[in-house]
């Protein structure tokens, strides 16, 4: 299966009830051979009215984030979520969502094959690096799983609530720009 053809299945996804309260699936967005995966929890209502994930007030903090180490969701990087439909009143997803959801971003993952993966909140580093991992004791540090290196940080709309979360948060990311200077082939060099 490549990209265009999952996206196609995900955009007519029926697997859980989220489907019936959204106005659009948030499948990603990227370059398909990114060496960097972002994920985050969810679409929020920004997202689920344009379809792409992180375009509210929390995707414009997360693009300054990006643009500082020299990253562009259009140029070297892919942005996804644990589940692609919006949770009513921006809740965490349950436990059921997720797992319906999972299949998703697992094929995603498997079609971009990434280097690092940063997983953008608890919830999904929560899914993805270990289930009691906690963000605000354990944020920047790289994680290897099976040769993929994964790190959790603050989820962008958190740090609009908690500013003085910002600095440990950019702090992350410049740990980010030197491992993907570390470990990566092209990232830098699109």
């Amino acid at each position: 299966m490549d990209m265009d053809t999952l996206k196609a299945e995900c955009l007519a996804c029926t697997r859980c009830e989220l489907c019936a309260t959204r106005t659009n699936v948030v499948f990603g967005q990227g370059v398909p051979d990114a060496e960097v995966l972002f994920v985050g929890e969810g679409p929020g209502q920004s997202e689920d009215e344009q379809g792409l994930p992180f375009v509210g007030r929390s995707g414009q903090l997360l693009d300054k984030y990006l643009f500082a180490i020299d990253l562009d969701r259009e140029k070297n990087c892919y942005i996804a979520n644990i589940v692609k439909c919006r949770p009513p009143q921006n809740r965490d997803p349950l436990p059921a969502e997720s797992e319906a959801c999972m299949p998703w971003l697992r094929e995603q993952f498997r079609l971009i094959q990434p280097k690092i993966v940063v997983c953008l909140g608890r919830v999904a580093a929560q899914r993805m690096i270990r289930q009691d991992f906690s963000v605000t004791r354990e944020h920047g540090q790289i994680i290897n799983k099976g040769g993929i290196l994964f790190m959790g940080t603050f989820h962008p709309a958190a740090l609009l609530r908690q500013p003085q979360n910002k600095p440990e948060a950019f702090a992350d990311f410049t740990v980010l720009r030197d491992t993907i200077a570390a470990v990566c082939e092209h990232t830098y060099n699109r």
